[in-house]
């Protein structure tokens, strides 16, 4: 009961990539000094969410550059060569993105080395996170679908394909990150939902969707300033997601506008991961504030279904800040499992 999860990143090592910033360079160019280094960076990350007493663990997403891209560089069909700037998520931000030029294709597995690796350094349940079908159309450039829901039933084909192998090679928990369900509304319940549903077709694993209004950085708490007093996205969404065959929804609640109700929109039939630590910040939270959460999630749906988390990933911030956030996770489920 109340086990605890992340969403997936955490920071990089200063040995890796550069500390506390998105899209960083890695810091070795020699192909099998980078391997070592990528691996070295999974023991610490999975070797800090046991000690903080984190029940369901990840690889921090240390051997991607990107939680998008992560997985695009291997797909046939894109050209990463040919950049174009677009507006993504509704024009929150211009991005320089790469092109899709043909059909796309998964030629062989793309992160089974590394669910294989990871599997290997804990006996707790793994999670590991993709992005999902919506998402990845929205950061990418199209001169060749002309069409957004077809080429997310492609993607999610592709998707499909990947994550069988994942479960194979010891995934428990497989979570599809979806930031742009909470900025086409509308989208959503149609081919969004549609989309997210072919990605875990016949998945023999707990599968996830983790949406969220995105890391702490600039773009991101500018456009939240602009959302007013209350955080309405998850309600215009959530019922759609009720009726999906994703098993858990994650959300973000800790520091955020979101009212706890939208819980009930789920209507008992999902998991939830309640978001409790707050990503924008530089200071760890107390235990005590983590409890709260959990606490008033309780009021509207059975502590049965929640797992506690964080709002969204932490690759942005400080390890020390992150490794204080993770104890604080661990020690707060902690409290409220023993009043249970």
């Amino acid at each position: 009961m109340l086990k605890t999860t992340i969403t997936g990143s955490l920071p990089k090592p200063a040995w890796l990539a550069e500390p506390e910033k998105l899209w960083a360079p890695w810091a070795a160019e020699d192909p099998d000094r980078l391997e070592e280094a990528k691996h070295d960076a999974v023991r610490l990350a999975i070797l800090d969410q046991e000690q903080a007493g984190i029940d369901i663990v990840t690889d921090g997403e240390q051997s991607r550059q990107h939680f998008v891209h992560g997985i695009l560089e291997k797909i046939e069909g894109i050209d990463f060569e040919k950049k174009t700037t677009i507006g993504i998520r509704d024009d929150r931000y211009d991005a320089d993105c790469p092109t899709v030029v043909s059909e796309l294709k998964r030629s062989g597995p793309i992160h089974a080395d590394e669910v294989k690796f990871a599997r290997a350094q804990t006996e707790r349940p793994l999670k590991f996170t993709m992005p999902g079908p919506m998402t990845i159309v929205d950061t990418l450039a199209d001169e060749h679908y002309g069409d957004r829901p077809k080429m997310a039933m492609a993607f999610a084909k592709i998707l499909n394909d990947e994550a069988r192998e994942l479960v194979a090679a010891g995934v428990d928990n497989l979570q599809f990150d979806e930031p742009a369900f909470n900025v086409y509304l509308d989208a959503v319940p149609t081919w969004g939902v549609e989309a997210l549903n072919r990605a875990v077709e016949g998945l023999d694993c707990t599968t996830a969707v983790h949406i969220c209004y995105g890391y702490g950085i600039e773009a991101n708490l500018q456009w939240k300033a602009t959302l007013g007093d209350v955080w309405d996205q998850y309600e215009a969404i959530l019922p759609a997601l009720s009726d999906s065959d994703i098993d858990q929804v994650s959300l973000e609640f800790a520091g955020s506008r979101v009212p706890l109700e939208v819980v009930k929109l789920l209507d008992g039939k999902k998991d939830v991961l309640v978001g409790a630590i707050d990503v924008t910040t530089l200071t760890a939270e107390a235990p005590e504030e983590v409890a709260k959460v959990i606490r008033a999630a309780m009021e509207f749906t059975s502590p049965e279904r929640i797992f506690p988390c964080t709002n969204c990933g932490m690759v942005p911030l400080p390890r020390t800040v992150s490794q204080g956030k993770l104890k604080a996770l661990g020690a707060g489920a902690a409290l409220v499992r023993a009043e249970l």
